[in-house]
């Protein structure tokens, strides 16, 4: 069983109260790991060093060159070691050993190219007053300062990354609270840039709940910018505490995507994109095709394809590369999903495969549920409106295009959305209606660490990815450099300033 402590200014160090939570393997219950558990006390140590580290330091003030150097030795890190966290992250997360191994590769993508925008200053000439000759402006992105990142638990190293790199390219230091229920691959990082030689206080890393070391870093007053990745009622508190101090904030939270396809659709490819986009990582991504919108004329053939493909899949150990389906991070968002799945059968819906526990002894001790589909879905229904963060697909049945861009519209969420079409025109079409943050176009879930990545209404604020990305963890400042240079020519002086005699 391994052992992590916090990374707290450059030093592995016990929680203050000495307090400790064990980690589990979601498939067979065994304990992995035992973490530190950070507390108010630990969030307070660990902004204490950020600050210092960015006030003081080096980090901020080193060229983008040498900060682009300290990142890629991360990403060196992440790659030399892939094979041992691609493991970690199967046992941690209950991730399946297929997708973990893209996520580790994507990790280590990710981070190279955030190092490559480290390298480039964003700063740039904007068009000052009208006249040539009066004054030359540049438009400077500085880093914010000292950055809070607080990620979930269902992509744990990607999670880090998508939250440390961009920081730490813009100039920030950086406290990281990685969730409870996976701190795992986040503490080997920690390790990783100890090992890279960060300065001490650039990055800390302090597992630990929400109520705890969550709350104290979103309220602190040393705080510059919070980024937070979660459910969206968690957002709205980090949200409310974090006005106390008015600081910057991203925040990317839930979702309850409308994937349409259209009549004209590639049928072998939108059944397999449909499954793909609710099933996986057992539907626990927050821009899951969870609502799936059906013309009539083809609703029970594109079903019967679909239940006879989920029938055939492979739920089992996470860790065998034939398993398909693994199992839910921890038995709570199991009892959360099956919760679900009860009130969609309550308020009508019918269940046409799955919504049980599996029987299979062989995954008795983990954390299970059955790829579900439920039909007779209307967009009022709980299973429609609420995020369940699990592997269950609501069908839900359209007549026309108006009413299908009207059923996915109408939801407190727009993070993803996808259209299923032979022709390119009529899907752009329907893509551009939808209010969303990203659209795929017979295409699910692959985001581009190049294009901006966030949400509408409900499912966030700001953007992650890209230069926009970068921009996120910067205040932009004007600067204005005179070029008139003498006192007879500035005539707008004279409004207020008497003039000599």
């Amino acid at each position: 069983m391994r052992t992590y402590q916090l990374l707290i200014d450059g030093q592995f160090v016990d929680a203050a109260d000495g307090r400790t939570f064990e980690s589990v393997n979601p498939f067979d219950g065994a304990t992995i790991a035992r973490v530190a558990l950070a507390g108010s006390a630990d969030a307070d140590r660990a902004v204490a060093a950020a600050r210092k580290a960015f006030d003081e330091g080096p980090w901020p003030r080193m060229s983008h060159a040498e900060r682009s150097g300290a990142i890629k030795k991360l990403v060196d890190a992440i790659n030399a070691r892939a094979p041992e966290l691609i493991d970690l992250e199967v046992a941690d997360s209950g991730s399946t050993v297929r997708k973990a191994k893209e996520d580790i590769g994507l990790s280590a993508r990710n981070l190279n190219y955030f190092a490559r925008l480290a390298a480039q200053p964003l700063d740039g000439e904007v068009e000052g007053l009208s006249k040539p000759g009066f004054s030359k402006n540049l438009l400077c992105w500085e880093p914010v300062g000292v950055v809070a990142g607080i990620i979930p638990w269902n992509f744990p190293l990607k999670m880090a990354i998508w939250k440390l790199g961009p920081a730490l390219a813009a100039g920030n230091t950086v406290v990281l609270k990685p969730s409870e229920n996976t701190p795992v691959t986040a503490m080997e990082l920690a390790r990783m840039i100890v090992d890279a030689g960060f300065p001490p206080g650039v990055v800390n890393i302090i597992p630990g709940y929400g109520a705890g070391a969550g709350e104290a870093l979103v309220k602190h007053p040393m705080v510059d910018k919070v980024s937070f990745t979660g459910s969206t009622a968690v957002g709205r508190k980090v949200m409310a505490l974090a006005s106390e101090t008015l600081k910057k904030i991203t925040l990317e939270c839930g979702g309850k995507s409308a994937n349409i396809v259209l009549d004209d659709a590639d049928l072998d490819l939108a059944v397999d994109g449909a499954l793909y986009a609710i099933f996986y990582h057992q539907g626990q991504c927050c821009e899951a095709g969870s609502r799936l919108l059906l013309p009539a004329s083809i609703h029970d053939h594109f079903v019967e394809r679909m239940v006879a493909k989920v029938r055939r899949m492979r739920v089992g150990d996470p860790s065998d590369p034939a398993t398909e389906i693994g199992p839910l991070v921890s038995d709570a968002q199991r009892q959360r999903v099956l919760g679900y799945i009860r009130s969609g059968v309550e308020q009508g819906a019918t269940i046409v495969t799955g919504g049980k526990v599996p029987a299979d002894p062989a995954v008795s001790r983990g954390y299970f549920v059955e790829p579900t589909i439920f039909t007779g879905v209307s967009n009022s229904m709980t299973i429609a409106r609420e995020e369940i963060f699990g592997p269950v697909l609501s069908v839900l049945s359209y007549r026309t295009i108006d009413e299908a861009v009207s059923i996915a519209n109408d939801s407190p969420y727009g993070l993803g959305g996808g259209v299923w079409s032979k022709d390119p025109e009529r899907a752009m079409s329907v893509a551009r209606r939808l209010r969303t943050g990203t659209v795929w176009i017979n295409e699910w879930h692959l985001i581009s660490e190049k294009a901006p990545f966030g949400g509408y209404k409900q499912s966030g604020i700001g953007r992650e990815f890209g230069v926009e990305g970068v921009k996120e963890y910067c205040e932009a400042k004007h600067l204005h450099i005179d070029e008139v240079g003498v006192r007879s020519k500035k005539f707008w002086y004279d409004v207020v300033v008497p003039k000599d005699q």
